[in-house]
């Protein structure tokens, strides 16, 4: 949080600075509703399905149980075009 703005909201940030690194500084957005589309795709995968720190590297909202990557069969799934990968076991 910047010294100068004592009521800044460091969690509203670090997600901005996150969504910044990881989508808009590597897509080319041609329009607002591309923006929207993939900012929301984003958020999804973001509160879902990405690991944070703060949870020991566990998902927030895991929907099945976490892939184990030493195994030899792994399916990866694409996230906005192939930006993000997710993976899990395949079946």
């Amino acid at each position: 949080m910047p010294p100068c703005c004592p009521r800044a909201n460091g969690h509203a940030e670090r997600f901005v600075l996150t969504a910044r690194t990881e989508l808009a500084d590597r897509m080319l957005i041609m329009s607002e509703r591309h923006l929207r589309t993939a900012l929301a795709e984003y958020v999804r995968h973001y509160n879902g399905r990405r690991p944070h720190r703060s949870r020991e590297l566990r998902l927030p909202r895991p929907t099945h149980p976490v892939a184990n990557l030493n195994s030899h069969r792994i399916k990866r799934q694409q996230v906005l075009g192939g930006l993000i990968n997710e993976y899990k076991r395949a079946a």
